[in-house]
Order: C-alpha cells, then sequence, then structure tokens
C-alpha cells in the first residue's frame, strides 16, 4: 500500500506563531551570512533607498548597480536632484530604459524640497503620496529607511511564497501572508531577504532547493507550476543611420509630446532601406515583450532630416536613449 503524499511536517507550522517564528529566523540568519555586497545597502538614507528601489522597478539588479553608483555622484541629495534639469537627470537616466521613472523620480524630488524641506515620510502611507511610488515601493523605502513595520510583495516574494504554501495566492492574500511573516523587529532586513532568496535561490526556473534555508517547511520545493503564462516575445527589425564626421554624429530628438521617451536623441530612424548591401553594424536590443534586429548603415542621414551635429563630448550631458547609446558604444564612437 502506497503512502499519502503529504507537506513536509514543518510546512504545516507556516501561519502558526511557531511557525511563523522558525521561518523568520531561518530567513534572516541565512541572510546575514550571504547578502549580495549592493551599493544602497550602505546606508539606510531615505534617499538612497528611494532612488535603488525606482531603478530596480523592472530592471536586473546587474544592470543598475553602476547607474545607481553615478547617478549619486551626480545627485548625491535630493536637494540637488530637485534643482537639476530635467535633461540632466534624463541624461543620468540614460541606459536604464523606462524613462518616465526618471521625470516621477525628479518630479517627486521638486515635491519633497518644495513641500517638505527635502525631508521623506516615515510611513508607507505617506509615502505613496510621492509621485511614481506605489504600494511596493512605499513598503520598501519605509521597512529599509525607517523600520516601518510593513512587508514588501514583488515578483519574487509572491513566487516564494506561493511555493512555501504549495498554493496560488490572490494579491491581497500575498500581502496579508507576508505581513504575517514579517519580522517587526527587523522589517526592513527581513523585507530584503525574503526578496534575496527569490532573486537568488528560489528563482523561476531551476530554483536551488538544496541551499535554500526554508527548504524543509516548502510545500512543493520549487515544483508549484505558475498559472500565468510568459508573454511571447515578438520580433521586429529596425534600421538606423550613423551620420558622423570628424567627432560630431547627427542625432535627432524626439517631439516633448511623444508617447514614448518624449524628449530623447536618438540616430536618424530609416524606412527604405536598400537590403543588398552588408549594414555597418547589426546588434540586438530588447524592450519588454519585444526583441529587436538593429541594423545599422553608416552612410548621410536621408534628406529632409531634421537633425542635430553634436559633439563626442556632449553626449554624456544629453539624454540618449538606450539603444542609440548602445549603438555608438558599439561603434567605438562613445
Amino acid at each position: 500500500m502506497s503512502r499519502p503524499t503529504t507537506a513536509p511536517s514543518d510546512t504545516l507550522g507556516i501561519g502558526t506563531p511557531a511557525g511563523n517564528r522558525r521561518f523568520r529566523r531561518r530567513l534572516l540568519s541565512w541572510y546575514d551570512r550571504v547578502q549580495r555586497d549592493l551599493p544602497w545597502r550602505e546606508s539606510r538614507d531615505p534617499y538612497w533607498v528611494w532612488v535603488s528601489e525606482i531603478m530596480l522597478q523592472q530592471t536586473r539588479v546587474a544592470a543598475v548597480v553602476e547607474h545607481y553608483k553615478r547617478f549619486l555622484r551626480r545627485f548625491p541629495t535630493v536637494a540637488k536632484l530637485a534643482a537639476a534639469r530635467e535633461s540632466s537627470v534624463l541624461a543620468a537616466w540614460s541606459g536604464l530604459g523606462y524613462y518616465r521613472r526618471a521625470r516621477m523620480l525628479h518630479a517627486a524630488a521638486k515635491k519633497l524640497v518644495r513641500d517638505r524641506e527635502g525631508k521623506f515620510p516615515t510611513t508607507a502611507e505617506e509615502l505613496r503620496e510621492l509621485t511614481g511610488v506605489g504600494r511596493y515601493t512605499a513598503a520598501a523605502i519605509a521597512s529599509i529607511a525607517f523600520d516601518h513595520p510593513v512587508a514588501v510583495v514583488d515578483g519574487n516574494v509572491e513566487r516564494l511564497l506561493q511555493r512555501v504554501l504549495g498554493k496560488m495566492l490572490a494579491t491581497e492574500e500575498l500581502w496579508t501572508t507576508a505581513n504575517h511573516l514579517l519580522a517587526a523587529k527587523r522589517p526592513g532586513d527581513f523585507n530584503q531577504a525574503v526578496m534575496e532568496l527569490g532573486a537568488t535561490v528560489c528563482t523561476p526556473r531551476q530554483p536551488k532547493c538544496l541551499v535554500c534555508p526554508v527548504m524543509e517547511m516548502c510545500a512543493t520545493r520549487g515544483q508549484l507550476k505558475s498559472a500565468a503564462k510568459p508573454p511571447r516575445q515578438r520580433e521586429r527589425e529596425i534600421h538606423y543611420v550613423f551620420d558622423g564626421r570628424k567627432d560630431q554624429v547627427l542625432l535627432v530628438q524626439r517631439a516633448r509630446d511623444a508617447a514614448l521617451m518624449p524628449g530623447m536623441w536618438e540616430l536618424p530612424q530609416v524606412t527604405n532601406v536598400n537590403r543588398s548591401g552588408q549594414p555597418w553594424l547589426t546588434l540586438r536590443h530588447s524592450i519588454t515583450v519585444t526583441d529587436y534586429v538593429v541594423r545599422v548603415t553608416r552612410s548621410s542621414a536621408p534628406q529632409g532630416t531634421e537633425g542635430v551635429w553634436l559633439a563626442k563630448t556632449r553626449l554624456t550631458k544629453l539624454p540618449l536613449t538606450g539603444l542609440t547609446r548602445k549603438i555608438l558604444r558599439a561603434a567605438h564612437f562613445i
């Protein structure tokens, strides 16, 4: 007679005071030993935490680190950020994508300086009044910078909790569960720990269950299947012209009222392409669910192009699109 399949005995403790304490203790002990050395963890300054959380939205940690360091060198305080021109903020943000985040960050900095003398609210509820700060970001800033006892739920936390509990949870159930598990005396560390575990161990594919500190408490050991299917990547081909002379390049500026990346600078895009010759450069670029094959021709821009000749030395101060910056680097122009 076969034995019935049951969850590990420790799993039954999740949701009970003793089980929740066991979960917190194991998670925080693991985090204290192996947490990644990331620049935004060097200070609990709310400005540092805020900038990092906005940059990390929809962006991988590895892509953020150097941008974060450069951004803070250029704008070391919220007052410096508020006083900067938008074009300077976008230039510093260039390469991270989703430029609306930078604009909202800048707008929120101005509001903080104007209305609160640069002082941040200390609770998640008040932080949500800032432009671009939603439920998750407010909870992250409040818990990490001010020890406000509120849990966070991002994609990593959602996946981890559903695997540990062995069932899919609705949004409010996730937030309620996360708050019940929260270590009230170390809320910031707990939130970073659970996100760290989801990002480095309880990964979407091939989770590293054997090194997970809460494996014995997990109902699924990484086997819970998500009901949602990942969006299918679309493929698209786009063409640009690199028109350069000496230390200058011709760039065009997107309209201020453009739906995507308004006011950003880019190479002239062309639609009538001679496909008989080989492109000067070919590279790939991905934005959300679209994979682009980018082909660049080195030639004069099409007649009628309303571009501006810009010196190489000015490019670091201009808000270039991420793709334009990638092309110019591939061309060894910058």
